[in-house]
């Protein structure tokens, strides 16, 4: 779709977001007069979100927050609605033997790079109740859900694409906004993924190494330098993938696929023997049926060392 289709469609989606806003702005207000119950609990809710659709880099930053308070002596548990997943009712808890076509991807790519307790709930109130009522739990992280008013929480966490921003600044379905900017305004930090601004808290997601899908070996960040390779993104930004490849010198033959997609063997069969490169979300919908061809990128969300203090802080 080029740039004119694509803005009069926004065009004509305009009304449907009026809408949306004035239900979001509505039901927004109904939790503060306390027409809407929100639930609060026996300990702390981080919630880290953001007020856009599509990939803002939200879970590394659960999964290194999830580690930094592991680090502290927390014990820690994370709640998800398990978008993309086939669960509905009732809670699910996530391990390595869930499959992602069930749990959702994010979910159990935090159980597997964290090895804490993950609850899959399309009801997050829920969630952090049979979390906390089945584990001995210090404190609970949300991966999304900062629109889920029902769940009362502790600190709010606000996670930017620091390229994309807000898109074009409209409201869902024309624009990629779920509440307005000014939003930000009242959560207690915003992150900024990829870049900097004033007030925000800058974040970069740093490539540590490639994991071999099928057996667990890990190479440095040279071994595909030079090297022509298939690049598989189901992600909401792929590009920032790709990207991250060709600053490490390698040959990219760009796949892009839907975020959250379900692969499937066929998906990555080419014809030639070329390795597969993968991001780690990518990963653990492709284990079933990996060969020793595929890689992920393994990165980590780096957060300073003020930030994480202040954070602690203000539990």
């Amino acid at each position: 779709m080029d740039l004119n289709t694509r803005g009069l469609v926004n065009y004509l989606l305009l009304p449907i977001s009026g809408v949306f806003y004035l239900l979001s702005t509505f039901r927004k207000f109904f939790y503060q007069i306390g027409l809407f119950t929100t639930h609060h609990f026996d300990v702390p809710v981080i919630v880290v979100g953001n007020i856009t659709v599509g990939g803002s880099g939200k879970t590394p930053i659960v999964i290194a927050l999830v580690n930094y308070f592991k680090q502290q002596g927390k014990q820690v548990g994370v709640v998800s609605r398990g978008y993309g997943g086939s669960h509905q009712q009732g809670s699910l808890l996530v391990d390595q033997n869930i499959k992602a076509s069930e749990s959702g991807d994010e979910p159990l790519l935090i159980a597997t790079q964290t090895q804490v307790a993950v609850m899959v709930n399309k009801d997050r109130v829920q969630a952090v109740k049979d979390l906390i009522n089945s584990h001995k739990i210090d404190l609970v992280i949300s991966d999304d859900g900062l629109q889920h008013y029902a769940m009362g929480r502790n600190i709010e966490i606000s996670v930017v694409d620091g390229k994309r921003r807000f898109g074009n600044g409209l409201f869902l379905p024309a624009g990629p906004l779920r509440e307005p900017v000014s939003r930000l305004k009242n959560v207690d930090f915003v992150i900024n993924n990829g870049a900097s601004n004033v007030g925000e808290i800058s974040s970069n997601l740093v490539p540590k190494a490639f994991v071999n899908v099928d057996t667990g070996e890990e190479k440095p960040l040279n071994f595909f330098k030079d090297q022509t390779v298939h690049g598989v993104a189901g992600i909401g930004h792929p590009q920032r993938f790709f990207d991250s490849l060709i600053e490490l010198g390698v040959n990219v033959l760009p796949h892009i696929f839907a975020d959250h997609y379900n692969y499937s063997q066929k998906d990555l069969e080419f014809s030639d023997n070329h390795p597969i490169l993968m991001t780690a979300k990518d990963c653990v919908k492709c284990k079933e049926f990996a060969t020793d061809q595929m890689w992920y990128l393994q990165v980590e969300a780096d957060l300073s060392d003020d930030f994480l203090k202040q954070l602690t802080n203000e539990l």
